[in-house]
């Protein structure tokens, strides 16, 4: 329908330039296929509904006419840092147009550099069982993409240039998804999408919006995994995600 509308009024404007150029109908140009813009995101957090905090992220992209497909491909072949070099292969991850919840984790570790899917070791074993508690599952209900797409030596951080060559692939991938809701595991993927420099245990327990799009930090698996007296507190992350969801669905 929008397209329709747009295409109308591409007509409309046409017409009113022939009609000033003497009258005369001419071929005109098609619509222009439309950019996805992608600027500073405004950023906030509450705690109980009142606003704690608020900063922009760190980049300001603007990408042409994409398609999650187009993103995926330019993934798969793109060599913009040196982590192309060590990769058995990229992960795009999961990003399926229409799914509600969007996972965004920190980087690929060894086995889903070897499958080229994002969370498919211990962790992310761990992950699904987090989801199935509140009722969800990935590719039918979520989404999961990582914040860099290529797996660093030995599972280190990221660094600084590696973060900017690859955040576009991920707002780009947000913007196009249309998440309901955002879950990021671990300090890292937090720490990109919401701009503070606190540890996840200060700030997980907070519902922070990303581009307006509701957002909860919780622990990395890898971490509740080595410490179970993580559990505890992902659990209450899990269960405030989910009443984001069903308020969002809800309307």
């Amino acid at each position: 329908m929008e397209k329709n509308i747009k295409s109308e009024l591409w007509d409309i404007a046409w017409c009113i330039q022939d009609i000033a150029d003497g009258g005369w109908r001419k071929e005109h140009p098609p619509l222009p296929v439309e950019k996805v813009i992608y600027s500073e995101h405004s950023v906030t957090a509450s705690d109980n509904g009142e606003e704690v905090s608020s900063r922009n992220s760190a980049h300001d992209i603007s990408e042409g006419t994409v398609s999650v497909d187009i993103i995926t491909s330019d993934i798969l072949e793109c060599k913009k840092c040196r982590l192309a070099s060590g990769r058995i292969q990229a992960v795009p991850g999961i990003a399926i147009k229409g799914l509600p919840v969007l996972v965004v984790g920190e980087a690929p570790g060894a086995d889903e550099d070897r499958m080229g899917e994002p969370f498919v070791g211990k962790a992310g074993k761990y992950l699904d069982k987090w989801l199935a508690a509140i009722g969800l599952e990935r590719k039918k209900d979520v989404n999961i993409l990582n914040v860099v797409k290529c797996r660093p030596p030995n599972n280190r951080d990221p660094l600084p240039d590696e973060i900017e060559a690859c955040i576009p692939y991920l707002k780009a991938q947000i913007s196009l998804l249309k998440p309901v809701v955002i879950l990021t595991l671990g300090r890292f993927a937090t720490s990109v999408l919401t701009g503070s420099e606190e540890g996840i245990t200060k700030i997980r327990g907070k519902i922070y919006k990303y581009d307006g799009i509701p957002l909860v930090p919780t622990f990395h698996p890898s971490a509740v995994l080595r410490n179970q007296t993580l559990k505890r507190p992902v659990w209450e992350d899990l269960k405030l995600l989910k009443m984001i969801l069903n308020k969002q669905l809800k309307g």
